[in-house]
């Protein structure tokens, strides 16, 4: 798979994580893309911290409309019945507990559920964005992402970058896998048929524990 494959495969088995009714806050960059991929059926209401509840699939090149756009500055769509606000009103959902999954990348996981999503060494950045916020507030973390970078694990024994949080994750999607994030560590629990779990565990800079109910990655 390329890279834009890959996201894609891996935003698609995000979204089928998601449970009906949810509010679902999804992060900048890869994450974006699971509202592309709820399931038909499924109602999910996706929440962009810049202000609206309600956000839609990424919209077509004919319907861009310049002054809606996520948190990341990308076009979006908004869905019949979205609502806009202000930012105090948005924070002050995901403070409140009011966010049922939140959707982030990470440069570092480590398998006590640490994470490091927001600062990479040698290069200006602004902040970890409303990331603590999520993290601290949303009632469950998936985190999506590719699952080494340029051949580096991105799951650890211990994160080596600045934290965001401390023991919030609870599920990563890779291209490789699904992994829970238990008292006991790393746990695959689907993979990839890509890849063995061999290859899996040599990418992974942490010891897998192998679900007994491991099965294929749909």
């Amino acid at each position: 798979m390329d890279k834009q494959q890959t996201q894609e495969f891996i935003a698609r088995r995000v979204a089928a994580e998601l449970k009906d009714g949810d509010l679902v806050n999804l992060g900048i960059g890869l994450p974006t893309l699971v509202a592309n991929y709820v399931p038909e059926g499924k109602e999910v209401l996706f929440q962009s911290e810049n202000g609206f509840i309600g956000l839609g699939p990424a919209p077509l090149e004919d319907e861009i409309d310049p002054s809606i756009a996520n948190a990341g500055g990308l076009p979006v769509t908004i869905v019949p019945g979205g609502s806009f606000f202000d930012s105090a009103m948005s924070f002050g959902i995901i403070r409140g507990g009011h966010v049922d999954t939140t959707v982030l990348g990470a440069l570092q996981v480590a398998e006590n559920g640490d994470i490091a999503n927001y600062m990479i060494p040698g290069k200006m950045v602004p902040g970890m964005g409303g990331a603590m916020d999520l993290l601290s507030g949303a009632k469950k973390v998936i985190v999506a992402m590719e699952h080494t970078a340029k051949g580096n694990p991105k799951l650890l024994k211990t994160c080596t970058l600045p934290l965001t949080a401390v023991r919030a994750v609870d599920l990563i999607v890779t291209e490789m896998g699904v992994i829970e994030v238990t008292p006991n560590g790393f746990m695959l629990t689907e993979y990839n048929p890509e890849y063995t779990v061999e290859q899996i565990q040599a990418a992974t800079g942490a010891e897998l524990i192998i679900s007994p109910n491991l099965k294929h990655m749909q």
